[in-house]
């Protein structure tokens, strides 16, 4: 697949430099004989022009009032709503869930004001190294029926590694205790983990497939190998079996990978159309978003910019042309260790209304990514004063992304966003893991804010 044209518009006067601090940053041994992976058959990319309406307000941090639902968690990691209910991972515990309802009016609520239901040492072999822990949570998409979550967590079974596990609220016992323990299948093992890179975002998307993002696990050369899953975007079904129509990586790949080629996924959602992004950190700076095309090679740990950056290949090189380049790179100058990513579909902020909102870990800003077809406005007239073009032929041209930073440096590391079904947009903060500089953590780390029109 030839690299592609678009530009990427940022927001002027806003200044890039943040300090890096990206954790797990490799050099590439051994890259240079790296042949960049293809599969032998991949579904068509049926990429067409969004039907939805492009993001065409500048979001501020005016739009929304902003109030702490949850303080004193342990290093919140991810958060999915589904029904009545919240469900909250904690990196250093377990699984909480909050009414649904409380956090959309609550302030100040205690942990204890949710119930537990997982503790961490409910999760067979759990370990916590580094980053790995309890991390990304997905919920069945007919919630409550079944009332059936997902909990991806980091395992030491005599090595590190990752586990998908099903989680069954309600079990099998015909006459039930009031509270019974969740009986848990593992429905994916094996996924390569480490002390960082473990990847670990989950969520159900399009046809009801949970979508699993993995690292890279510190062995790069891994995210080249079809037959690991390490590095990838997996597509699986509820019971984790390969999702049908993935692309057919050959005798020795596995069948569960959409994407592969990526160094530490961490957010995932989709556009009202059901079109897959993802966020993931790079190796100092070089931070990625970009649009997943079924069989993509996202080029790691060969491919990571543009033909100015003098450490990694470019994606216009005519040597990779299997690589498929992302909507927004960062540069090797700029970090903004990104972690979660929602698209905010919702018209409640209406400024804020179809933008790609990506979370910024040692930046600690939330980035807001409006994304346009390209060359629709190449020019940067729709974004009045506040974007201006930087013309970058080596990026992915179906989109062209303008972006606007909020909340930098006002919550400290931010782990997590994800729309609530009332219209409002729950931030999860991450500043007691070990990284928080600075003034953080503050008393009542960590917390969810609530961002409300």
């Amino acid at each position: 697949m030839s690299p592609t044209r678009r530009r990427l518009l940022s927001a002027a006067g806003l200044s890039f430099s943040i300090p890096v601090a990206i954790a797990g940053c490799l050099d590439r041994p051994g890259t240079d004989s790296l042949e960049l992976v293809t599969p032998e058959e991949a579904p068509g990319d049926d990429w067409t022009e969004p039907d939805w309406r492009p993001a065409d307000g500048t979001p501020t941090e005016d739009d929304v009032d902003a109030t702490t639902a949850v303080a004193d968690l342990e290093v919140p990691w991810d958060l999915a709503f589904a029904g009545d209910d919240a469900f909250l991972t904690e990196r250093d515990g377990g699984l909480r869930r909050f009414d649904a309802a409380d956090l959309a009016t609550g302030e100040e609520l205690a942990p204890e004001d949710g119930d537990v239901v997982l503790e961490a040492g409910d999760l067979p072999d759990r370990a916590a190294p580094g980053e790995g822990g309890t991390l990304g949570v997905a919920v069945h998409p007919d919630y409550p029926d079944p009332a059936v979550a997902f909990v991806y967590y980091t395992v030491d079974d005599g090595g590190i590694e990752n586990r998908v596990v099903r989680c069954d609220l309600e079990g099998d016992d015909p006459d039930p205790d009031p509270d019974p323990d969740p009986e848990l299948t593992p429905i994916l093992e094996g996924v390569p983990g480490a002390t960082t890179h473990n990847g670990g975002r989950i969520t159900f998307g399009p046809d009801n497939h949970l979508w699993v993002t993995t690292g890279d696990a510190q062995e790069p050369a891994l995210a080249q190998d079809p037959g690991s899953l390490a590095g990838s975007v997996l597509r699986l079904t509820p019971d984790g079996d390969p999702a049908s129509g993935n692309p057919d990586w050959g005798a020795d790949g596995d069948d569960r990978i959409y994407t592969l080629g990526h160094r530490n996924p961490q957010g995932i959602d989709f556009t009202p159309e059901g079109t897959p992004l993802i966020a993931e950190h790079g190796p100092s700076a070089r931070d990625e978003v970009s649009v997943l095309r079924p069989g993509g090679n996202y080029g790691w740990p060969v491919v990571r910019g543009g033909p100015d950056d003098s450490e990694y290949g470019s994606y216009d090189d005519e040597d990779h042309e299997a690589a498929t380049p992302p909507v927004v790179n960062t540069g090797p100058e700029e970090t903004w260790a990104p972690s979660g990513l929602a698209f905010y579909a919702d018209g409640a902020v209406g400024p804020w209304e179809n933008h790609v909102l990506v979370c910024g870990l040692a930046s600690g800003t939330l980035y807001a990514v409006a994304l346009r077809p390209g060359d629709a406005n190449a020019s940067g007239d729709s974004t009045g004063e506040e974007g201006h073009p930087a013309d970058l032929p080596w990026l992915d041209d179906r989109l062209e992304a303008t972006v606007t930073r909020l909340f930098e440096g006002t919550y400290g590391r931010l782990r997590h966003v994800e729309p609530g079904p009332d219209g409002s947009l729950y931030l999860l903060t991450s500043n007691r893991d070990g990284r928080a500089g600075g003034d953080f953590p503050r008393s009542g780390d960590d917390r969810v804010v609530r961002l409300e029109p």
